[in-house]
């Protein structure tokens, strides 16, 4: 009997979770084709290899024989096309490639909008081994690049920021709304994280685009103009981090349909036969509660590797990936989210705010006003238990019984000072 062939194209965290759960539950043949690098790494530490704080070998979880050992073929080669009435790729490399069962897992794109001189030199993204690569050699050090500009206000931006200064270079960056990440964080935290860019002697320019990246004779950047003044703010490097959206190009000539990324339904399935898609790119038909229907999170692609395994060896199961979560670093503060906490309340919600008097660390949390049943919570610079609030969520409980225990979901009660009771306190004080 013919083994089955399952291709995956992409070797993020997505693409390796479900050819890693595959072989632990089946002995078909499994192929990921990504031309990026030839092993999985960790793409949430390319930071910490440009900071000096590890190696390159440090952030691939396994080790190279690893994917030898457990049956795992790698193809170092790009996808330019997808017949999936005859189950064929065809390669850059000029080979055409057959499977059985094929999952698309080619994660996300950085956004460009046009710009002028968007795709000179020395303009990069922070998403890739190739950045990481030509970071290095645009902004080794500050003799080099003399000043970093980066465009956007995300998670990434603030990441890069955080690189490029522990390497001395002179970072501005221009956000276009009135304050960091003002899309995703109610504007008390942003105001936050504001302060603590500048302490980080970064130069945010709030309220203020991109207009055009000016190059020099060679192709390079060489400067920015900034749109609401006019002002060229001279530079060496360009950081473009105004989001990411699903990398579908090499899709559009297939028959897979497609809309801002791949559609699938709950099982991760396309419309064509024995295609599936997992991860960034993946854009759900069906929104799954407050969910978008583009989810791109490390946590999401991995939850979606872990499920399809499920179904490609023959235990159908529908994507549920569970209450909202995520987390991140902005400089030293840590940051966590459970549930969902939005910019302005939503119809029938509100908040709670409680921000210790040294400016770093706070909680947000958003319930609805009748039932008082809580919704989610924003923190920084205080860990929480991921168990404690998915199970405080789950069981729908009140505003007032997560107050009242928040105690229970300390991550660190032996080396973080206690909060509690300031938080209560100025709880109590505010329903009054």
């Amino acid at each position: 009997m013919k083994q089955e062939h399952i291709v995956i194209i992409g070797n993020g965290i997505a693409g390796v979770t479900l050819a890693r759960h595959i072989r632990k539950l089946s002995d078909k043949r499994i192929t990921l084709i990504s031309s990026e690098t030839d092993y999985f790494f960790s793409r949430t530490a390319l930071m910490y290899v440009y900071m000096g704080h590890m190696k390159w070998n440090h952030i691939k979880p396994y080790e190279d024989h690893f994917w030898k050992k457990n049956r795992l073929e790698l193809k170092n080669d790009h996808v330019e096309h997808v017949d999936a009435k005859n189950k064929k790729l065809e390669l850059k490399s000029g080979e055409n490639f057959s499977y059985d069962k094929l999952v698309i897992a080619c994660g996300s794109k950085p956004n460009k909008f046009g710009w002028k001189g968007q795709d000179a030199k020395g303009v990069l993204g922070l998403y890739s081994k190739q950045d990481l690569d030509e970071l290095e050699k645009y902004a080794p050090n500050n003799k080099v690049c003399k000043r970093a500009v980066i465009v956007g206000g995300g998670l990434i931006g603030v990441e890069l920021a955080e690189m490029l200064s522990t390497r001395k270079i002179p970072v501005t960056i221009l956000v276009r709304e009135k304050h960091f990440w003002n899309t995703v964080l109610p504007d008390e935290e942003a105001k936050l994280i504001d302060r603590h860019i500048r302490e980080h002697h970064i130069d945010l320019r709030l309220e203020k685009n991109l207009e055009e990246i000016l190059t020099d004779e060679n192709g390079k950047a060489k400067a920015v103009k900034v749109k609401e003044t006019g002002e060229i703010i001279d530079c060496d490097l360009v950081g473009l981090t105004p989001g990411v959206s699903p990398n579908i190009d090499f899709l559009k000539s297939s028959t897979i349909e497609l809309n801002k990324g791949v559609l699938v339904n709950e099982y991760l399935q396309t419309n064509e036969t024995d295609v599936y898609a997992i991860g960034d790119c993946v854009e759900l038909r069906e929104a799954i509660g407050e969910r978008p229907k583009i989810q791109a999170v490390w946590y999401t692609g991995r939850m979606m590797g872990e499920t399809l395994s499920q179904t490609l060896c023959g235990n159908p199961m529908k994507f549920k990936p569970g209450h909202w979560f995520n987390s991140a670093k902005f400089f030293d503060i840590e940051y966590q989210t459970y549930g969902w906490v939005f910019p302005e309340p939503k119809d029938g919600h509100t908040d709670f705010y409680w921000e210790h008097e040294d400016g770093k660390k706070c909680i947000h949390i958003h319930f609805e006003k009748e039932s008082r049943k809580f919704k989610g919570i924003n923190t920084f610079g205080i860990r929480l238990r991921h168990e404690v609030f998915d199970y405080w969520l789950t069981k729908e409980a009140t505003v007032d019984e997560v107050i009242i225990n928040l105690k229970k979901a300390n991550f660190d009660p032996e080396f973080f000072k206690q909060y509690e009771k300031q938080i209560q306190q100025k709880f109590k004080v505010s329903k009054n």
